[in-house]
């Protein structure tokens, strides 16, 4: 469909984005929106469907960087969403932190890890009352497998079994209760419970752990080795903690395990005092994501407004990561009649 273009902070982030479409050679993002609407493909809308509250920004960043893929002529999703990367890269204000990270780049690379046959097993590592996750996982669940030979597993890990099988009902995911033996350390599963009868998100396990011991057991167990930290009001007490210690134990045991931070969401509220700081005023979040990741992104896991501010888009991160694998899916099916 061809829209008007117009989107938040345009001054600010039009000349870099009209720089990477000319070497890519495309004229404007009009030029760009065209493209993908000649290919059959509509980035716009996967966005804003990914998550609902997303900024005009991420939309095009989007449309942007699909046209860029679609004139590169790939051949694999991951291609895809290593070219995606480029566009959602240029968007980023100049001086930025998300800037300074090429944030862009990453989520791309990110998505293009996921589509790769290596990658078994990706966990959104967050606390549940994040939503976020949920709306990212839901994309990667019903694109992924579509052009994978093995399929990507994808699970939910965070605190409190109660609002793990929350989060199930509500988006139709299979609830794990698990019980650790705090003695022998052995995580036993006790039941799965299947909510809804749609079968690509009922292939996502959501799983509750009441602490960190159990949260790295539940890593284990799945075998995941690529995962992205959620900032939710839980950082120091859950998500950071996991996947910390979870680095250490696959680092001795010779196993490979690619962790991302999203960024630094609720660094303010743990560390009024850094507000004066701006963009750096990131507190614990930030601090904690450093000791662990193989990559940092800027802002919040959720919030499309905290992720902005930092320069990059108006949508949160972990829906970013579901929106690209789709989009980057999708253009790989329509380019290659798969």
């Amino acid at each position: 469909m061809i829209r008007k273009v117009s989107f938040e902070s345009q001054e600010r982030r039009i000349n870099q984005v009209l720089a990477a479409l000319k070497e890519n050679g495309i004229n404007s993002i009009e030029e760009a929106n065209e493209i993908c609407d000649k290919a059959g493909v509509d980035p716009y809308l996967m966005c804003e469907e990914t998550q609902r509250i997303c900024f005009e920004n991420a939309k095009w960043a989007y449309v942007c960087g699909a046209a860029i893929a679609i004139k590169k002529g790939v051949k694999t999703a991951a291609d895809a969403a290593e070219a995606i990367g480029i566009g959602l890269q240029s968007f980023c204000i100049p001086g930025s932190v998300a800037d300074d990270r090429k944030v862009g780049l990453g989520h791309g690379n990110l998505a293009a890890r996921l589509l790769r046959e290596e990658t078994e097993c990706f966990a959104f590592l967050a606390g549940h009352e994040s939503f976020a996750a949920a709306e990212g996982a839901i994309k990667i669940a019903e694109m992924a497998n579509k052009v994978r030979q093995k399929p990507l597993r994808v699970i939910l890990n965070g605190l409190g079994k109660d609002a793990a099988q929350i989060i199930s009902r509500i988006n139709g995911f299979t609830y794990v209760q698990t019980q650790f033996d705090y003695f022998t350390s052995e995580l036993k599963i006790v039941r799965e419970v299947p909510y809804g009868n749609n079968p690509s998100r009922l292939k996502v396990k959501c799983y509750g752990a009441d602490d960190v011991r159990e949260g790295v057991a539940i890593l284990w167990h799945e075998n995941v080795d690529v995962s992205i930290t959620g900032n939710s009001t839980n950082p120091t007490r859950f998500q950071h903690p996991v996947a910390g210690t979870y680095k250490k134990e696959r680092t001795l045991a010779g196993k490979p395990y690619f962790s991302v931070a999203s960024g630094g969401g609720t660094g303010r509220t743990l560390h009024p005092d850094n507000m004066a700081a701006g963009p750096a005023s990131y507190g614990m979040t930030d601090t904690m994501g450093r000791m662990h990741s193989d990559a940092q992104f800027a802002g919040s896991s959720s919030v499309p407004a905290h992720v902005e501010m930092m320069g990059f888009l108006g949508i949160g991160n972990n829906p970013m990561v579901g929106a690209t694998v789709a989009i980057a899916v999708a253009i790989d099916l329509a380019l290659n009649k798969k």
